[in-house]
């Protein structure tokens, strides 16, 4: 079992520390964080060891899982990884590309293993269907939220819609050859309400909305590639793919035909994949434990998550 210490006890670093605690490739040692409120909240609540300093933790354990603000997520990983320690490092991986960069050569150097938490890459409803995304050539994706301070400190594309860029980027094998974004402060000193489109060298059209100010929760996502059509509901776990084949000889009477102008017909199927409930954190954890131990790369490495810090920065600048 791989030792694993905690730095940063707020609302996510307690879901992270759960989970490490149950699951059977790590073993968890404990925990840091500068708030005297945090550290009594998790002593009380779960009996956790509190170490007094960052340093000593990193020093006790393997995996150093990073659940620190944004702001804290370098200079915290740049320690563990000096130390020959493995990171689990939330999203975005850093404050600036330049410090997601320095991390991730300084990561190769030091020969230890990092992993970005893009938690949405093991999502059911994403896991069951991602394998069908071949080539897709226009995306659409809407993450809505209802208005919660926390989170605020930073602009919405970092907040939110980090999440799909790193989808996009994950599914589509191409490089980014132009962006276009606008976005709109409503409550909060940053952006709450951002829109970018995202084109690829390859052709393929990425539109992007997320917001912080909704009246209801949206995470959905639509890839159209050739013959085919797949919906993802990351929030509800559900997912659907439309596919387009040439009509057999003799179709089943019910079959749902199309014909366009040019006369060429084409029947229509409709795939509901199984999905399997989860727990998408402790997922991106263990697979994560089974990088190290395999030796492998994680399934968000550092690359991937620079790249879609460097994405989303792009989209920032634009405003």
């Amino acid at each position: 079992m791989l030792k694993a210490g905690v730095l940063g006890a707020g609302h996510l670093g307690k879901i992270h520390l759960k989970l490490l605690k149950q699951s059977s490739k790590y073993d968890l040692i404990g925990f840091y964080d500068p708030s005297e409120e945090n550290v009594q909240n998790v002593i009380k609540e779960f009996g956790y060891k509190n170490f007094q300093t960052i340093d000593e933790l990193i020093d006790a354990c393997d995996v150093v899982d990073i659940v620190t603000p944004t702001l804290n997520h370098y200079d915290s990983a740049k320690k563990s990884i000096e130390k020959r320690k493995h990171i689990f490092i939330e999203k975005p991986v850093t404050k600036t590309v330049a410090e997601a960069e320095e991390l991730r050569d300084l990561i190769k150097k030091m020969q230890v293993k990092g992993q970005v938490g893009h938690v949405e890459r093991f999502n059911p409803a994403f896991t069951a269907v991602k394998d069908k995304i071949h080539s897709p050539m226009f995306i659409e994706s809407h993450r809505l939220a209802e208005f919660n301070p926390r989170g605020t400190d930073v602009p919405v594309v970092l907040d939110l819609m980090i999440h799909d860029i790193d989808i996009i980027l994950s599914v589509v094998n191409s490089k980014v050859k132009d962006i276009h974004a606008s976005g709109v402060s409503v409550i909060s000193e940053t952006p709450d309400i951002a829109n970018a489109r995202i084109e690829f060298e390859n052709g393929c059209v990425a539109n992007l909305t997320a917001s912080r100010i909704s009246m209801k929760n949206m995470r959905k996502s639509r890839f159209f590639q050739k013959d085919a059509y797949i919906s993802i509901d990351f929030l509800e776990k559900k997912s659907e793919v439309v596919k387009m084949k040439d009509v057999p000889e003799n179709p089943d009477e019910f079959a749902m035909i199309l014909q366009n102008a040019e006369g060429i017909k084409k029947q229509i199927y409709f795939e509901n994949p199984n999905i399997e409930n989860n727990n998408a954190i402790l997922d991106e954890l263990e697979s994560f434990a089974d990088a190290i131990n395999n030796n492998t790369t994680p399934v968000v490495s550092l690359y991937q998550g620079t790249e879609a810090l460097r994405v989303a920065q792009q989209i920032i600048d634009k405003f």
